[in-house]
């Protein structure tokens, strides 16, 4: 992987000509050409400087194809997500994910929820309970699905836990196609997000009644995409959001 096109497209991403990041970075406008086509490599403190300025991770930066991740994965967001309403169901099986968003399916149509709602939301989350013999002895692992509940919906459908996650700032990152490659480009979104809020100095939070993380698939124009949220906590300005249901 070229360092100098890394350089270059985290460069336009800022929307810096070649000028404003040499004074940003206090060298010449001839030493950032010369950076972007590889003929000189930057110092170690100058990348350093580079990354705080992108709020880019050190090795992706130096190892990783930028540029090809960017038809992957949006610019990441801070949102303030609004107080909702849900119903959760958690699985331990060989295909968790798969499974417990059938059960919820399954769930919506009996408890008159799909009668509703003309699309239910579901959201998802890595369940981490499972113990060492389950996961290596029988291949099991752990998933968590979510019917999301508009406000006036009742129901006294049993077989699911009733719960509100209350008003939360997350970071937030969107991927393109997730199941194309879901164990390489799920991952790699948490992965973007903990760099960006390590780069940041953002304090990721564990609270009651807020998850901590969750994951929200939809479709859009004949594509999938997903939305990967983390919980963050004394960030000074968050995007207000709220889910449609």
């Amino acid at each position: 992987m070229s360092l100098g096109s890394n350089i270059s497209f985290l460069r336009k991403q800022k929307k810096l000509t070649q000028e404003q990041f040499s004074e940003r970075m206090n060298v010449t406008r001839q030493t950032v050409s010369r950076w972007e086509s590889d003929e000189v490599i930057p110092e170690l403190d100058r990348l350093i400087e580079m990354c705080s300025l992108f709020s880019c991770n050190l090795d992706a930066l130096v190892r990783e194809n930028l540029a090809e991740q960017s038809g992957i994965y949006s610019k990441i967001k801070i949102r303030r997500v609004a107080p909702f309403r849900m119903a959760s169901y958690v699985m331990i099986t060989p295909e968790p994910e798969n499974d417990v968003l059938d059960y919820m399916e399954r769930w919506a149509e009996k408890s008159g929820l799909k009668q509703m709602c003309s699309e239910v939301k579901i959201i998802g989350w890595d369940f981490p309970f499972v113990s060492q013999e389950q996961k290596h002895r029988f291949g099991l692992r752990g998933y968590a699905a979510a019917c999301l509940l508009p406000e006036n919906f009742k129901t006294s459908c049993c077989g699911v836990h009733y719960s509100e996650n209350k008003e939360a700032d997350y970071v937030v990152i969107t991927i393109k196609e997730p199941f194309i490659q879901p164990f390489e480009r799920i991952p790699n979104a948490y992965k973007l997000l903990l760099e960006y809020i390590n780069a940041n100095n953002i304090r990721g939070k564990h609270q009651e009644d807020i998850l901590s993380c969750f994951e929200y698939e939809y479709q859009k124009n004949g594509t999938t995409f997903m939305d990967v949220f983390i919980h963050v906590d004394g960030v000074k300005a968050a995007e207000p959001f709220a889910f449609v249901i």
